[in-house]
C-alpha cells in the first residue's frame, strides 16, 4: 500500500505543477478509478476525503509549494 501511496502523491504533484491548480473532486475520481476506495474515507462532514498517508507523502513532496484552499477545495501552485 506504501507504493501506491506514493504513486497516488507523484500523481498529485505533477498533476498540480502541470494544471497550477488540482481539484480535489479530480483526485477523488482519479483515485477510484486507478487505485481503488481503500484510498479514500468519508470524513466527519460527509465528503470524501483522500487517505491521511498520501495526503501526508504529498506535502513531503510539495515541500510547502502548494496550498489548500479550504473553501474551494482544491490545492494550488504558490
Amino acid at each position: 500500500m506504501q507504493e501506491k501511496s506514493e504513486e497516488i502523491a507523484q500523481w498529485m504533484l505533477s498533476e498540480v505543477m502541470d494544471k497550477g491548480i488540482l481539484r480535489q473532486e479530480d483526485v477523488v475520481t482519479h483515485i477510484k478509478d486507478h487505485y481503488g476506495i481503500q484510498y479514500l474515507y468519508v470524513n466527519e462532514l460527509g465528503h470524501t476525503s483522500i487517505d491521511k498517508e498520501v495526503k501526508k507523502l504529498y506535502k513531503k513532496l510539495h515541500k510547502g509549494r502548494v496550498a489548500w484552499d479550504r473553501d474551494g477545495f482544491f490545492w494550488a501552485w504558490t
